[in-house]
């Protein structure tokens, strides 16, 4: 084995060891994201133009560029506590497996019920609810992960909970429906008739299998037309970037026990979230000149915003309510293939992520939906996880820059973010095994119909 095992296995921290600050990477970055704009004025929003849709805490968290870091509340520490720290994992089974003289660490998020990373942000969001005394909140779910984290959470505080859930993965994964359910959430498939975007949506798209983007949009309808409720996002947004940052901290510390310093860091991109929150303290150091690491973002090649779209300000979501981000975006139109990697079926990406992306800080990269799950399979096979399609993404970036490690004999250390398990994704698992899956790239002309309809906003 690699190093004879002289790195553990699994690095943890104890349980005083957890963050007690999140790190706002907007801090150190001398380019900060371009504001939230007003789709109908064209001007920055404020505090006061977020009221009727976010959480009032949660807004001055979204629009702080300024503050390092934020005390995370007692409260949410005591909840961190049941499924935190997680494990910092040294993969010497795949190092053997690949014959590779890189070493690979991963940091594994889905110790917990939601099987994700997701809940790190997702009791946040429900804890600055309930402190604001509403009744409920709603929300849109890809996969399934963020809605199940949500759920949970809504579930401890005793909040009310609205979930739309893009309609292949509802078809899909019934099982992450039914956890949602259990925890006592309304689960609606998007979009549905039950909103009146869901039906303009339907109208204008015949038979969709929906996306995030439309989703979203439900999500939104319902928080500003029902008295006591609000809209909370599981990815994109400054603030869950924030709460999320809780991974990398702990990574960094992890690593920082050992002596180890990463070459080059991997996530997953859909919206972001676990990609800025793995990354931050390390993206910290390179803002600041003190470090210098290479940090990759993959995504899938059947929704590629980083590889192919385009860096301009869009709709965050299909039915054109909320307000305008500036990132790389495929247009808010465009409706994914419905493959299996649900929370990756996103057409932007975090404005925080998009800014640092174009400013050079990181790189990008596409892969096939099968190429993906040939790289799950070797992992699930030698490290004995079951992996989630989406953090999938980023193993396949792992195995291949380790084989290129083999090739030219250098020792680099590979840290990836594995955001969750794959064990509610048994179908698309099924779909792979009985070589049913396919690789659906859009071809340029589709793409350049939904970029042809992004907003006229500089």
């Amino acid at each position: 084995m690699s190093d004879n095992k002289t790195i553990p296995y699994k690095i943890y921290l104890n349980e005083n060891e957890i963050p007690s600050k999140w790190y706002n990477v907007r801090s150190d970055m001398k380019n900060k994201p371009a504001p939230l704009v007003n789709p109908g004025t064209g001007q920055p929003m404020g505090f006061d133009d977020l009221r009727p849709v976010f959480c009032d805490e949660l807004i001055k968290q979204e629009l702080d560029n300024d503050t390092p870091y934020f005390d995370i509340p007692q409260e949410i520490r005591d909840f961190y506590k049941m499924y935190r720290p997680s494990p910092l994992v040294r993969a010497y089974c795949l190092e053997e497996a690949l014959g590779t003289p890189a070493k690979i660490y991963y940091k594994f998020e889905g110790n917990n019920t939601s099987g994700s990373h997701k809940l790190n942000s997702a009791i946040a969001q429900a804890y600055y609810a309930k402190k604001q005394g509403l009744r409920g909140i709603t929300t849109e779910t890809g996969a399934g992960q963020w809605g199940t984290a949500l759920s949970m959470a809504c579930a401890y505080l005793g909040l009310d909970l609205k979930v739309f859930m893009v309609k292949v993965s509802y078809e899909q994964k019934p099982f992450r429906r039914e956890v949602m359910r259990t925890y006592g959430a309304s689960v609606t498939p998007s979009p549905s008739m039950d909103t009146k975007i869901g039906k303009k949506i339907n109208a204008e798209h015949p038979g969709t299998t929906g996306s995030l983007g439309c989703a979203i949009s439900e999500a939104v309808e319902v928080a500003t037309t029902n008295e006591g409720y609000r809209y909370v996002l599981g990815s994109v947004l400054n603030q869950v970037l924030l709460h999320q940052s809780i991974i990398g901290l702990e990574t960094k510390a992890a690593l920082d026990k050992y002596g180890i310093v990463p070459d080059m860091i991997i996530g997953c991109a859909g919206g972001g979230s676990n990609l800025g929150g793995l990354i931050a303290p390390f993206m910290g150091e390179k803002l600041r000149g003190e470090k210098d690491y290479r940090i990759i973002a993959v995504e899938p090649a059947s929704c590629p915003s980083f590889t192919r779209g385009k860096y301009a300000y869009d709709f965050c979501d299909t039915g054109m309510v909320c307000p305008l981000a500036k990132m790389y975006t495929l247009g808010s139109n465009f409706i994914p293939s419905a493959n299996h990697a649900g929370g990756l079926r996103y057409h932007g990406m975090s404005p925080i992520l998009s800014q640092l992306y174009a400013d050079g800080f990181m790189e990008a990269r596409s892969v096939e939906q099968t190429s993906v799950f040939e790289a799950a399979t070797q992992f699930a096979r030698t490290e004995g996880i079951l992996p989630a399609p989406e953090s999938s993404h980023a193993i396949r970036a792992a195995i291949d820059e380790a084989l290129l490690c083999k090739e030219t004999g250098e020792e680099k250390t590979i840290v990836f973010g594995l955001t969750g398990t794959g064990y509610f994704d048994l179908v698309a698992y099924q779909k792979y095994n009985d070589g049913e899956m396919t690789d659906y790239i859009p071809t340029d002309e589709d793409l350049e119909k939904s970029l042809a309809l992004l907003p006229n906003i500089g």
